[in-house]
């Protein structure tokens, strides 16, 4: 018993977990249960619990997971097999091999943070100021893990939170799914509690561990999840059930779930507004702008400070800072909650995926047309709105790099990518875009300009696609210091896990959602009393930044008041402002239940296969569907497949419809 003792103690100091064969194990829980009373009575033991319970977050992570690029914003072959639906129980790529699933992980990391919210008390050496955060820090993760099942596979499992008694046969272990609702509700409560526990602010050297701001920020995602049609009165979803024939999604809508979103996104913007915490990133603009690099004039906004105008605000620098490592997360006013480590290693292999095979990138990841085209014209207009007035152009290319008509396109690019938004400039890596790389050694690397025409280098060459297939690629996660060849160096970024701009966001549509006239009357995470309804004024204002700080009008007066109209609009500037993010897209359309007819649209961009000859280069251009790639999505995509062999683990966990 020592020898094993010992080697419980040294594995726990190293902060390394051996792996077990099953997601909830009785050999496994057998061995934590002997270790427990010596496991957790020293503070160097139990911080390294804590810390592997952490190691769950880098496989939770949307920057790592495949959705990130099979939805119709972004596309990578390494996700066709997902983009075109060759997946099933039998078959999901990041799941090969069953210890390594994001089933098992997930529940290892609810296993291990509730084993620790059980026992920390134990320890002798720790105050109870920290014995109180580091019990909020692993119901935080023990939340998180159940959002990240819950997203992908629907109603799961719920794991008793005092732990399971090892006396139990497996079959006794092996529990069924609980009903979405309950699900919720049990990541609500455990939020909100945890909220009131946690600090509202961390260390740089903490800035990983969840504060106040991410355990309320969470919940208000989760709110919205489960107000949205998916899990809201969808009868689509009536034979989702457990082994006892239950089913597991209420088939009635209920409205109160929206104001239960409204009121967890305000919990957020109330903290903020309090603490001053947070607020969106804004910077001014430099002295050298000249004016046709700020937003056309308006005359509600040109001339007033943010957020009642963008006078004071540099709309392109304020957005892509926050992602590009210009700004230290520490000093980000918009960071709610990052991983850190892992995030900063996956941010920066998006950049690598995008980045062009001459600066030594994988030069694959690709946006897709309709990405390109949802982003409006500088003045706020749709480009379809733009084209009827003459004022979009689809043919001709500039002849002057950053001329006065083309501030923010070099020379030899297509002026349908000219007088865009500056969230494009942004995030779109379009066909000549530039390459800055200034921290590259050899001149030859440095303010490259990239095309993807055929036959170039970063191109397709003959029938070889090493280049993005829609000739687009993404550059919200490049810094123009970023360099991959020899003497370059890559700017260290900060994941933006959750952001107040989410919030704002939430905020807005939940509001949107509620019947005019109705008010609730709901509780706040403190238990105060909070009465939400339909208030333009209150959508206003979170709209009103989101915009302001992208240079671009806000809403009319009519679109605040037309419930379809705004609903539009707000997907739409989702789509937009948290392109790449949280696999965002890809869950959004699932929960709107937009994805029938969203996802099956055909993949298209430009057309590779036209060759940099002056008298071909217009046909680049045209909008050409990506025939290598066969988009596919059916009713059952909405939920995942449970892996086979976890269906053989867990005799009382049911298959979801249609797999």
């Amino acid at each position: 018993m020592k020898k094993i003792l010992y080697t419980i103690l040294l594995t726990l100091g190293t902060l390394s977990f051996s792996s077990c064969t099953d997601y909830i194990n009785v050999d496994k829980y057998f061995y934590d249960q002997v270790s427990l009373d010596s496991a957790f009575s020293k503070r160097v033991y139990v911080e390294g619990w804590l810390s592997s319970a952490y190691g769950v977050m880098d496989r939770i992570g949307e920057y790592r997971e495949p959705f990130r690029w099979a939805s119709d914003d972004l596309y990578h072959p390494d996700m066709q097999e997902y983009v075109e639906g060759n997946y099933s129980a039998d078959h999901q790529i990041s799941d090969d091999n069953r210890n390594e699933s994001r089933l098992w992980k997930y529940y290892e990391g609810i296993r291990k943070a509730s084993t620790f919210v059980e026992n920390v008390d134990r320890c002798p050496e720790l105050t109870m100021d920290e014995k109180t955060d580091m019990k909020g820090q692993a119901r935080f993760l023990r939340a998180y893990c159940y959002w990240a099942l819950m997203r992908v596979y629907g109603p799961v499992p719920l794991i008793p939170t005092e732990g399971l008694d090892v006396n139990l046969s497996y079959e006794d272990l092996s529990l069924p799914r609980e009903h979405f609702d309950v699900l919720v509700d049990f990541v609500d409560k455990e939020l909100s509690e945890t909220a009131r526990s946690l600090p509202t602010k961390r260390t740089v050297n903490n800035l990983g561990r969840p504060t106040r701001g991410a355990a309320l920020g969470l919940r208000a995602r989760v709110l919205l999840y489960a107000a949205s049609p998916l899990y809201n009165g969808n009868t689509d979803l009536f034979n989702v059930k457990d082994c006892y024939g239950k089913q597991l999604v209420s088939q009635t809508y209920d409205e109160a779930k929206w104001a239960k979103a409204a009121a967890a996104a305000k919990d957020v913007i109330d903290l903020a507004t309090a603490s001053g915490l947070y607020e969106l990133y804004v910077i001014p603009p430099r002295a050298t702008v000249l004016p046709s690099q700020r937003p056309p004039h308006n005359d509600l906004y040109s001339d007033k400070n943010y957020p009642e105008g963008w006078a004071n605000v540099d709309p392109l620098l304020s957005y892509k800072s926050i992602f590009d490592g210009t700004i230290l997360g520490s000093k980000n006013p918009e960071l709610i909650f990052t991983r850190t480590k892992e995030g900063t290693g996956h941010i920066n292999d998006w950049a690598y995926q995008a980045t062009p095979k001459t600066l030594k990138g994988n030069n694959r990841l690709a946006v897709t047309q309709k990405q390109v085209d949802a982003y409006a014209m500088n003045d706020g207009r749709s480009i379809t709105e733009a084209q009827a007035a003459g004022d979009y152009q689809k043919e001709g290319f500039t002849t002057q790099a950053y001329a006065t008509t083309n501030p923010f396109l070099p020379a030899k690019v297509s002026l349908m990518y000219n007088n865009r938004e500056p969230r494009f400039y942004a995030s779109i890596g379009y066909n000549g875009s530039l390459w800055e790389a200034s921290s590259a050694s050899e001149p030859e690397f440095r303010d490259f300009q990239v095309f993807y025409y055929r036959g170039l280098n970063d191109g397709k060459q003959g029938f070889k696609e090493d280049c993005p297939l829609t000739g687009v690629t993404l550059k919200k996660f490049y810094n123009q210091e970023d360099s991959r060849t020899e003497g370059g160096y890559l700017v260290a970024k900060t994941e933006m896990t959750i952001r107040y701009g989410e919030m704002l966001l939430i905020y807005a549509e939940a509001l949107n959602e509620l019947s005019d006239g109705q008010v609730y009357h709901l509780a706040t995470y403190t238990g105060g009393d909070v009465a939400i309804q339909r208030n333009v004024d209150e959508m206003r204002y979170a709209i009103k930044r989101i915009r302001m700080r992208a240079g671009v009008p806000d809403y009319t007066d009519a679109t605040y008041n037309n419930r379809n109209d705004f609903r539009v609009k707000l997907k739409r500037e989702r789509q937009i402002e948290l392109l790449g993010e949280n696999s965002m897209r890809y869950f959004d359309l699932r929960r709107w239940k937009d994805a029938m007819i969203e996802e099956n649209q055909l993949l298209q961009g430009c057309n590779i296969n036209i060759s940099d000859d002056e008298k071909r280069i217009a046909d680049f251009y045209k909008p050409t569907i990506i025939t290598s790639v066969h988009k596919v999505f059916e009713q059952r995509m909405y939920l995942w497949p449970f892996p086979t062999y976890e269906l053989k683990r867990n005799v009382n966990l049911t298959q979801n419809p249609g797999w």
